[in-house]
């Protein structure tokens, strides 16, 4: 599932793309998951941020609109937002909306699993979206102190790994980068409890290996692709997630893996404590 970095790499590549530009048409499938889309018609989008993993493309006031909405888009795990000259291709048959924009190019949402979602609500009203309503705090919001990062940290008696996931504690962690911060930070996954060093120290951790993913422009194991269609080269920097049964690169201990709270999780049982 796209995580923060490959959601923000999304952003950057639309933001200035989409900023200004009139959906002429929209079209989607008629799950009740992508219908939203076809809300937008006649709207003009001003720009597209992110909370998160998701993306918010706001939008201005249009037709019986009396103040601005959001279309909110949700990657799920196969999830594909991307430009395209011309028309949409409809020979895809994972091409789950489209919107037709003016200039003559065409906004899709392409997802073969359908787990992605697209919902239209009034801006900065999240109440019917639970987990980005309940979102933490985005990594470098100054409000995320280390003091405040272990507070948040010290909500839950799960497994840090699992609370991390949440997006409670903080918002956009999924499972890749959840795994390579723990190991950055030297934190057994398995933990309930941080001291408040240790939390900085894995606040840190999620900054770099956060960080690190945008600048590689996400991480591609699968499904990814950015909004021009290409991978990402992040999956090359990874240090643990993936690479069960293999030497620790830290401290050469052979790294474990394990479902934890169905999720599978890779560790160095001699590093991470």
């Amino acid at each position: 599932m796209p995580e923060l970095p490959e959601v923000e790499t999304i952003r950057r590549q639309l933001d200035h793309r989409l900023a200004g530009r009139r959906v002429v048409e929209a079209w989607s499938h008629e799950s009740a998951k992508f219908t939203p889309a076809r809300e937008v018609t006649g709207g003009r989008f001003t720009g597209v941020g992110r909370r998160g993993k998701y993306l918010l493309i706001s939008l201005e006031p249009a037709g019986e609109w009396r103040e601005p909405r959001e279309l909110i888009v949700h990657l799920g795990m196969t999830g594909r937002l991307g430009l395209r000259a011309g028309g949409p291709d409809l020979d895809n048959l994972h091409l789950r909306a489209w919107w037709a924009l003016d200039r003559g190019e065409t906004l899709e949402f392409i997802d073969a699993r359908r787990f992605g979602r697209l919902r239209v609500v009034p801006q900065g009203r999240y109440d019917d979206i639970p987990t980005l309503a309940a979102a933490g705090p985005e990594p470098w919001d100054p409000v995320l102190t280390d003091r405040h990062f272990h507070q948040l940290l010290g909500q839950s008696r799960r497994t840090i790994k699992t609370h991390l996931l949440s997006q409670r504690p903080i918002a956009g962690v999924g499972n890749i980068y959840a795994d390579e911060a723990l190991w950055l930070a030297g934190i057994n996954p398995i933990v309930t409890r941080i001291s408040r060093p240790r939390a900085a120290a894995l606040l840190a951790a999620l900054r770099d290996v956060l960080s690190q993913g945008i600048d590689n422009g996400g991480t591609t194991l699968r499904d990814y692709r950015n909004a021009d269609g290409g991978k990402g080269s992040n999956q090359r920097a990874l240090q643990v997630y993936g690479r069960g049964g293999q030497p620790c690169r830290r401290c050469d201990t052979v790294l474990r893996s394990r479902v934890i709270d169905a999720r599978t999780t890779t560790w160095c049982p001699t590093c991470q404590t």
